[in-house]
């Protein structure tokens, strides 16, 4: 069944399904958010959604809620019903359990473990299934969990707080503060959607950063990764332990760093730096869906120039600092407009006193 072929009511309870989901948006890392809803005889019977990893998922808790309600019910879910054995048993194979007579899933599960998969179980066990109602705001729940199974790579959310002329900091390096309460509280909810935070050497030497989620409870701390090329990072530094990405690892400042609890790996890339895209492969591996980028001007610029950045949250504060002071990034003159990196604006929205631009690649 077509997506726009779908009831008033289908689209009421996948409205439902998709609030229940974002009800894990900080907790669910590294597996994808997911709200159910079951319905029969136009009555709710059952709601859920996947609160952790190694938790029951939506279709789970919905299910026990339901009991024998479920039987000959209808199954609303914003991601496919997974039909392989993880740290849970299938969903699929739960909901043929069941007796549900009809699932409406708002889009395909992107991992290759089950892609189409458990649409076909539930289709070869008689149970009418379809895929695709509110399909863009079920994909915009889950981003980086799509890109880590469809690009091997995390989404990379790229943070920046600016004066309204772009500066970040005067030339003495005074940055604190640009934006005002409401904007870094809006970032700490960035932060903690995020299963990992990136940061560049520079920063931790000029600010020592903590680099951690505050004012928000997600029982989690997300990985703190900083990229720095030649092992700059002090063994005493605030964000430490941290994953440190190098170009090449002195043994003696590893040693002290590795004493320090972090961890160092070497990803050796053009002229000295370290490999961007390879250090992205590396945090897929290990499951982080979104990356949180808050950097200085050249490794915003790094990512900016190796076309890595998929999402550009820029806080803007309404002041005017002069052209002498820091730029938000550190990126080689271009002779032609049409080499710039464009984006266009996704949503424009005011935080306290400030402005908040969401832009993504054009």
């Amino acid at each position: 069944m077509r997506a726009d072929r779908h009831s008033a009511d289908d689209h009421l309870h996948m409205a439902r399904a998709l609030q229940l989901a974002a009800r894990g948006l900080f907790t669910t890392s590294p597996n994808p958010r997911v709200g159910c809803v079951i319905v029969r005889d136009g009555r709710v019977v059952g709601e859920g959604w996947h609160q952790r990893a190694g938790s029951p998922h939506a279709e789970i808790h919905a299910l026990q809620v339901a009991g024998e309600a479920a039987r000959g019910a209808t199954v609303y879910v914003t991601l496919e019903p997974c039909s392989h054995h993880g740290r849970t048993p299938p969903c699929a194979e739960a909901l043929i359990n069941a007796g549900v007579a009809r699932v409406v899933a708002a889009m395909s599960d992107p991992n290759p473990l089950v892609a189409g998969g458990g649409i076909a179980m539930l289709t070869l066990a008689g149970i009418q299934a379809e895929v695709g109602l509110m399909a863009a705001e079920a994909r915009a729940l889950n981003p980086g969990f799509i890109s880590r199974m469809t690009r091997q790579r995390p989404w990379v959310r790229l943070k920046t707080a600016s004066t309204l002329d772009g500066k970040t900091a005067l030339t003495n390096g005074a940055s604190q503060w640009i934006t005002g309460d409401a904007a870094r509280a809006d970032v700490q909810r960035l932060r903690a959607r995020a299963c990992a935070l990136l940061t560049g050497s520079g920063t931790v030497l000029a600010d020592n950063p903590r680099m951690n989620v505050r004012d928000v409870d997600i029982g989690r701390q997300p990985l703190r990764v900083v990229v720095d090329s030649t092992l700059r990072t002090p063994p005493d530094a605030a964000i430490l332990p941290a994953l440190i990405a190098c170009h090449h690892a002195d043994p003696a400042a590893r040693g002290a760093l590795e004493q320090a609890g972090a961890e160092v790996v070497e990803l050796p890339g053009a002229a000295g730096r370290v490999d961007l895209a390879a250090l992205l492969a590396l945090l897929a591996q290990r499951g982080v869906n979104e990356l949180h980028v808050e950097a200085g001007a050249v490794l915003n610029g790094a990512l900016l120039a190796a076309r890595l950045v998929d999402e550009w949250v820029a806080y803007v504060a309404p002041m005017a600092v002069g052209d002498d002071a820091r730029g938000l990034f550190a990126h080689p003159a271009l002779t032609s407009l049409d080499d710039a990196a464009r984006f266009r604006l996704s949503d424009v929205r005011q935080v306290g006193g400030d402005l908040r631009l969401t832009l993504l690649p054009a």
